[in-house]
């Protein structure tokens, strides 16, 4: 796996290129989804703001889960500013309300705009998938013998097993 692509002296971690380009995808899928309703909102402030907020959330989720309280709340910011460990379910609750707060702010009806934002939030997410394949960061499945069994010895998170590659798994789920 490439957890870094090393341009000179600059080291870019493969699973963050991946989330931004996902936001950039998931923006262009929201402004023609926009287009094709007719909502003037800017699909690129949305997906920026949800995203950082996505971000944030998955962050502070992780950092909050019971293994890693203890060690948070004595010295906070070493983990709020580590390059590693993202929680999708905080996630999924920071970019949802911000999605929330940005719906009655574009006085777009709710339902209208979650329908909207759900085809980029899908493209979005399947691409950043690719980033955590990319990086070997642990979040592969359980050891296999199936011809596509995969080994991320040089990962974030490396193991030599053969195992289920659920990055690409849940790729293809969201796409």
């Amino acid at each position: 796996m490439i957890p870094f692509l090393h341009l000179g002296p600059l080291s870019i971690p493969t699973f963050g290129l991946m989330v931004a380009i996902g936001l950039l995808v998931a923006a262009y899928v929201l402004q023609a989804d926009f287009e094709r309703r007719g909502t003037k909102a800017d699909a690129f402030l949305v997906i920026g703001i949800a995203g950082l907020t996505g971000i944030a959330g998955a962050r502070l989720y992780h950092v909050l889960e019971p293994e890693l309280r203890p060690e948070f709340f004595a010295h906070p910011w070493p983990l709020l500013i580590s390059r590693y460990g993202f929680a999708w379910f905080g996630g999924l609750l920071g970019g949802f309300l911000a999605l929330l707060v940005l719906a009655r702010r574009e006085k777009i009806p709710l339902l209208e705009f979650l329908d909207a934002c759900a085809s980029a939030a899908c493209v979005g997410y399947a691409i950043g998938r690719i980033g955590c394949l990319l990086s070997g960061d642990g979040d592969y499945g359980i050891p296999t013998s199936l011809p596509w069994g995969m080994s991320f010895p040089n990962g974030v998170m490396p193991t030599t097993d053969r195992v289920h590659p659920t990055p690409v798994y849940e790729f293809l789920a969201w796409m």
